[in-house]
């Protein structure tokens, strides 16, 4: 069964159910949630409904989860009213009701200064509890700072569990390659030199997950090479994984290798690309899309806009150009290292040009791709790991067909307030998408922007 949040095991038969008290940010991230805690009743504070009001204007996620949540409890209520015990939820599921406003008990009044809805909706949690002796009560929220608060005044606090990935799973996507050191040389020559590649069962027992990835080391002489290969579950033998080149750029070792080689593969149409900064994962993902540019009618690139506050970019001062200029430089950098491969006006400097002019080559803010069906398009989308699981679904089933999709992204430099390394779309999308023959995840570990910045990343 799914988790939610850490549920207590059931006691004796008869025991009352659980209570939960639900932040808004756990409405904003899944606006079913209420459905999600089995049996157990559900708690909404009125200073919650206060604060999705104010995104129930908006294209972006937040107002969409807003406004799905409020059709949601209007459906449910329809013309009854909440009462003391709640209105069903749906079958098998616990009741809900919507809370009033109720004060920090008196010991408490004075320990928190400012009237905030963060401190309403723990005041309102604490009553609950203080109303429902020898119920289990506790307030659900992604955000940290107000389950600190709950628990110094002793107010069981959680946070919510749905599409949090585990630990042990984040840290196998990190180390998803498989180094083989003993493998016959003979084999590995057949690998590197042969057409029809290896035989999976000469070197593991039972069959790998589709594109699984392969280190092949081997000792010649005083010398050490390293093999690079992928499991091909269409033909059910592990193949080579050549040292490919695309517009310019040459990926620099084994794992940019293992990157440049999904980013071309039209089999492949799903890729996650994960790595800190500098280890080449929007380059190689651009390369590649312009050096298949013949397969696709349109080029995207594109990245969440992270702004502060439930702004839209046309809160931002200047024309539409000055608006996206902070969100698109990035992949501007990145276009201009690929142009400068080449000489100026030379004919593939002057492709790139054409393209950008024609849009064929299309650099925008993802918000501005809202509501787009996206047929034969190869469409990267950077810092996807500003992205909830429910975002990154929602972009993936608009592909239409002939579409690519490479997501890239740092795991580890999220902006979003309520995401962490376990709970952002693009550690989902990598656990979730294992093994499925049209998906392929590599991790970039070593920094190649320049020397400087490869010492920075490691010392620092």
């Amino acid at each position: 069964m799914t988790q939610y949040a850490n549920v207590p095991e059931k006691g004796q038969k008869g025991k009352l159910p659980k209570i939960f008290v639900l932040d808004t940010n756990i409405i904003l991230h899944d606006y079913k949630a209420i459905r999600h805690f089995q049996e157990n009743d559900i708690v909404i504070p009125v200073a919650v409904l206060e604060e999705l009001d104010k995104f129930k204007k908006g294209s972006d996620a937040l107002s969409f989860n807003a406004r799905g949540f409020m059709r949601e409890i209007d459906k449910l209520s329809d013309r009854r009213m909440f009462g003391k015990e709640g209105i069903p939820i749906g079958k098998h599921l616990g009741n809900l009701k919507v809370e009033l406003y109720h004060p920090f008990p008196e010991e408490l009044r004075n320990c928190f200064q400012d009237d905030t809805q963060d401190h309403r909706i723990l005041a309102t949690a604490m009553w609950v509890k203080a109303s429902n002796p020898g119920r289990f009560v506790a307030l659900v929220t992604k955000d940290i700072n107000l389950r600190m608060k709950a628990k110094a005044v002793g107010m069981e606090a959680q946070d919510y569990l749905t599409d949090r990935i585990e630990e042990s799973r984040v840290e196998y996507t990190q180390n998803e390659v498989t180094v083989i050191s003993d493998l016959p040389q003979a084999k590995v020559q057949s690998l590197a030199y042969g057409q029809e590649g290896l035989d999976y069962r000469d070197v593991c027992k039972e069959e790998p997950k589709a594109n699984q990835l392969y280190k092949f080391r081997w000792e010649k002489g005083d010398n050490s090479y390293c093999t690079c290969a992928r499991y091909n579950a269409a033909s059910r033998r592990i193949v080579l994984v050549k040292d490919r080149h695309a517009y310019g750029i040459s990926p620099r070792n084994d794992e940019q290798r293992f990157a440049l080689d999904a980013c071309l593969n039209p089999d492949i149409k799903l890729v996650s690309l994960t790595g800190g900064a500098g280890t080449g994962k929007t380059l190689l993902a651009l390369a590649a899309a312009l050096e298949t540019e013949h397969d696709y009618d349109q080029i995207i690139l594109s990245r969440p806009t992270v702004i502060l506050g439930n702004q839209e970019i046309g809160f931002l001062p200047g024309d539409q150009k000055s608006k996206m200029g902070p969100f698109v430089q990035p992949l501007m950098d990145n276009l201009s290292v690929i142009r400068g491969c080449f000489r100026q006006g030379s004919k593939q400097a002057a492709r790139i040009d054409a393209m950008l002019k024609d849009e064929k080559l299309l650099i925008s803010p993802l918000a501005y791709i809202r509501g787009r069906s996206l047929g034969k398009v190869y469409f990267i989308i950077d810092e996807a790991q500003n992205l909830t699981p429910h975002e990154v679904k929602t972009i993936i089933t608009r592909a239409g067909e002939g579409t690519k999709m490479v997501f890239t992204g740092d795991i580890f430099q999220i902006d979003q307030p309520y995401l962490d390394m376990y709970s952002n779309g693009l550690t989902h999308l990598g656990e979730k998408m294992s093994g499925q023959q049209l998906f392929e995840h590599i991790n970039l570990k070593k920094g190649e922007r320049s020397e400087l910045s490869d010492i920075a990343s490691r010392l620092l």
